[in-house]
C-alpha cells in the first residue's frame, strides 16, 4: 500500500459570477478528482484552527498531521529551515517579500500593486537581495535569498511581538495604514523605506521595466516566528514520508516533520509550474521506497490571489491531469495498491483575493475498496451536500494513514 496526499493550495472558492455561479472547482474538467469522489469518502473538513489566520502555514500543518495550537511557531521559522537557516533559541525569523509598491511620492502613500512583484524570476531576486546585504544588513539583522519574491529576514537575540501584515492581504491598497508596528516596527519600518530607496533604480530593476514587467522595488515584512521543535512524522504516523513542493514554507514543514524534500526541477511554486514533473517526482518516491508522499502545488492560491479565474482552472485541471492522474495511473500499472487525501489547505476565494478561514471539501479514497459512491463530483457544494465533517484537520491525515474510510 502507498499513501498519497495531492494538497491543491488555495483550491476550494466560492461561486463566482463570470462562471455563471460556478466555482472554479466547479468548472474545471477534472476526471481524475471527480472518480475518486464517487469512489471514495467525501466530506468538509476544518483546517484553521478557531481563532488562527488562515494562512498556508497552519492550514498545511494541519493537513500534515499536526495540530497548530501545539507546533506552531510562526510561518517565517519554518522557510528558514527550508533554507538551511540556523536559528538560535532567541532568534526571530521574519518572511521578506520583495514587492510592487507604486511610485507615490511618500511612501506610506504607496499602494501594493503585486505582493509577488510579477512572480519574480529567482535571478532577479538574489541578485536584489546580494544587494540589500552588502548595504543594509547589520551584526544582528540578516537577509537571507529564496526562491521568487520569498525570502528571509533574521533577527538575532530578538522577541516576538511586531505586527505585520501580509502583502497578499492588501493587494490595490495605500500601504501607509499597515507598515509594521509595535516591538520592530520602527526598525522595520525604515528599513522597507530604505530598501525602495535602494531598490528603485537598480539595474536589475530598470531592465525589468523596459522589459514591460514589474520591479521588486521594495522588501515587505510579515510572519514572524520562532524556531519549531517537531515530532517526526514517522515517530507519529509510523510512515517513511517524503514531501514535494517548491515553495520553502512546505519544504520547512516536511523537515521540520523528518521527511525527505527534494529539489523538483520546473516546479516554480508560481501561477504555471511543470506540474507533471512532480507527478513524475512522487512517482519516482513512491518508487523508491517512500511509503507516503504528500504533494503540494501552489499554483491555484497565486491564481487566487491574481484574481485569475481561467488560470485557477487552468490549474486546477492540471493538477487532476498531471499530478493526480499520472500517479494514479502509474501505480495502477504496477499492480500497487494506494490511497489518496486529496484537499485543499484553505479556500483562496477570487472575490476576496486571499485566504478564508471556510472549511474545505476533501475526499479520501482506497484503491482496493468498493465503496457506496461518496459524491458525484469533487466540489465544495456536493462534499458539503454528504454531511461528513471534520472539525479538526490533523484527523485527515490520521484517517489516511489508518486507512479509517
Amino acid at each position: 500500500m502507498k499513501w498519497i496526499v495531492v494538497l491543491g493550495d488555495g483550491m476550494a472558492d466560492r461561486p463566482l459570477a463570470a462562471l455563471d455561479g460556478k466555482t472554479p472547482l466547479q468548472a474545471a474538467n477534472k476526471p481524475y478528482m471527480d472518480y475518486i469522489a464517487q469512489h471514495g469518502t467525501v466530506g468538509m473538513a476544518r483546517t484553521i484552527p478557531e481563532g488562527m489566520p488562515p494562512g498556508s502555514d497552519a492550514a498545511n500543518m494541519s493537513v500534515m498531521g499536526y495540530a497548530p495550537a501545539v507546533y506552531y511557531t510562526g510561518r517565517s521559522p519554518l522557510e528558514a529551515v527550508s533554507l538551511g537557516v540556523e536559528m538560535a533559541p532567541d532568534d526571530v525569523a521574519i518572511r521578506c517579500n520583495l514587492v510592487c509598491l507604486s511610485d507615490a511620492e511618500r511612501y506610506e502613500d504607496k499602494t501594493m500593486e503585486d505582493y509577488s512583484a510579477g512572480e519574480l524570476e529567482t535571478e532577479d531576486a538574489v541578485a536584489l537581495i546580494r544587494f540589500l546585504q552588502e548595504n543594509m544588513q547589520e551584526e544582528d539583522l540578516r537577509l537571507f535569498p529564496g526562491i521568487s519574491y520569498r525570502h528571509c529576514l533574521l533577527l538575532h537575540h530578538a522577541q516576538l511581538g511586531t505586527q505585520l501584515t501580509p502583502p497578499h492581504d492588501i493587494s490595490g491598497r495605500r500601504i501607509g495604514d499597515y507598515l509594521p508596528k509595535g516591538r520592530y516596527g520602527e526598525r522595520l519600518d525604515a528599513f522597507m523605506r530604505r530598501s525602495y530607496a535602494l531598490l528603485k533604480e537598480h539595474p536589475v530593476n530598470q531592465a525589468r521595466i523596459a522589459a514591460g514587467k514589474k520591479p521588486a522595488n521594495s522588501c515587505w515584512f510579515w510572519g514572524e516566528g520562532t524556531r519549531p521543535a517537531f515530532k517526526s512524522f514517522a515517530e507519529i504516523y509510523g510512515k517513511k514520508a517524503a514531501v514535494v513542493c517548491a515553495v520553502d514554507l512546505i519544504k520547512g514543514l516536511g523537515i521540520c516533520a523528518g521527511m525527505y524534500a527534494p529539489h523538483i526541477p520546473g516546479a516554480t511554486g508560481a501561477k504555471r509550474t511543470d506540474f507533471a514533473a512532480k507527478g513524475r517526482a512522487a512517482l519516482s518516491l513512491l518508487n523508491e521506497g517512500y511509503e507516503l508522499v504528500y504533494i503540494h502545488v501552489e499554483a491555484p492560491d497565486e491564481s487566487g490571489h491574481a484574481g485569475d479565474i481561467a488560470c485557477k482552472v487552468e490549474a486546477i485541471e492540471a493538477i487532476d491531469r498531471d499530478v493526480l492522474g499520472l500517479i494514479m495511473e502509474g501505480l495502477r500499472a504496477q499492480k500497487e495498491p494506494f490511497a489518496v487525501l486529496l484537499t485543499p489547505d484553505h479556500p483562496t476565494p477570487i472575490e476576496i483575493r486571499t485566504h478564508s478561514a471556510d472549511p474545505v471539501p476533501f475526499v479520501l479514497y482506497r484503491s482496493d475498496l468498493d465503496t457506496a459512491p461518496g459524491a458525484l463530483h469533487y466540489t465544495e457544494a456536493d462534499a458539503a451536500a454528504t454531511g461528513l465533517y471534520l472539525a479538526e484537520g490533523p484527523l485527515l491525515m490520521r484517517k489516511l494513514v489508518d486507512l479509517d474510510f
